[in-house]
């Protein structure tokens, strides 16, 4: 037996919960990952986990010994890359998480620099406007909007999305244009956006010098995917409030209007997350590093503070 893969093995199936999903994650049969935690078991002659026919949990021995393999299996990592030029030139797969519409308009459209600068990184990109289970899922990071609710993860500010509100000029020509944010409540429709996780429907928001105005209605439709949500608002179905680079494209070839220009929105800050014990990692360490400087020079993204 390879203990040091078999560890690899015990740790993840903590992690996913399941048999079936630490195989999954490890690209390996559900088969061999059983075996190598039987062996396992065998070797240390006790019982790490309670199998049942749903989910894995540990036993006070298997948390015990899952915390300090945790910590050894990270010091080794890290010993490696120390000894090797893994820092200079990482290689292996990396699991990324990205929101649908960040992922369409500024990650895949400049991978290629990303796959040219780290030539022998493989990435895996999962595209979606659900919060994944990072340990769960073995997903090494994630780029995200809006503040964390997770402390126990790491995460790296690397900028602000910057939003204007919009709407189709067939919908203006219909309803008319608004001059003042109230007046879509009054006499408008919006099209508002809904929290896949949570279902929180969030307002069109409205900033003047010291006024403030959130607008979560009248509506006749919710999305919950950011791109479905910018082709409602192209489609006339309401007044919305999208990001710049978002936008951009669209109005420039007139599909949609900008409104209410005098009137700002609160940028929605951006972050790279990841597990605690990535943070040694070299193409977790690459993959932050050249996002924020994706996001930074952009110009159509604020700056970070």
């Amino acid at each position: 037996m390879d203990q040091i893969q078999a560890m690899r093995i015990f740790v993840r199936v903590v992690e996913a919960g399941t048999f079936t999903r630490a195989a999954d994650s490890l690209s390996l049969p559900k088969a061999t990952v059983t075996k190598h935690v039987q062996a396992l078991e065998e070797r240390l002659r006790v019982k790490l986990l309670n199998r049942t026919t749903r989910r894995v949990t540990v036993t006070p021995d298997g948390a015990a010994y899952y915390d300090r393999t945790v910590r050894l299996l990270t010091d080794l990592d890290d010993i490696e890359a120390s000894m090797t030029n893994a820092r200079a030139n990482p290689r292996g797969r990396l699991r990324i998480d990205v929101g649908t519409s960040v992922a369409q308009l500024l990650i895949i459209p400049n991978l290629a620099e990303f796959h040219a600068r780290y030539p022998d990184i493989q990435v895996d990109l999962g595209v979606s406007d659900r919060i994944v289970d990072l340990i769960g899922d073995n997903v090494d990071c994630v780029i995200r909007g809006g503040e964390l609710s997770d402390q126990s993860l790491v995460a790296r500010r690397v900028g602000n999305l910057e939003f204007i509100t919009v709407a189709s000029p067939e919908y203006l020509a219909r309803k008319g244009t608004p001059t003042h944010p109230l007046e879509i409540e009054e006499k408008h429709t919006s099209v508002i956006y809904f929290s896949p996780q949570s279902g929180r429907h969030y307002p069109l928001e409205f900033r003047k010098d010291s006024e403030s105005i959130d607008i979560t209605g009248p509506y006749q439709l919710s999305v919950n995917e950011s791109n479905a949500y910018v082709t409602s608002i192209v489609a006339g179905l309401g007044i919305g409030q999208i990001t710049s680079y978002q936008a951009e494209r669209l109005l420039h070839n007139g599909m949609l209007v900008q409104l209410l220009t005098d009137w700002t929105q609160p940028p929605l800050p951006v972050y790279v997350v990841y597990p605690p014990n990535r943070h040694l990692s070299a193409k977790v360490r690459a993959f932050v590093d050249w996002t924020a400087e994706l996001f930074q020079r952009e110009n159509h993204l604020q700056r970070t503070a």
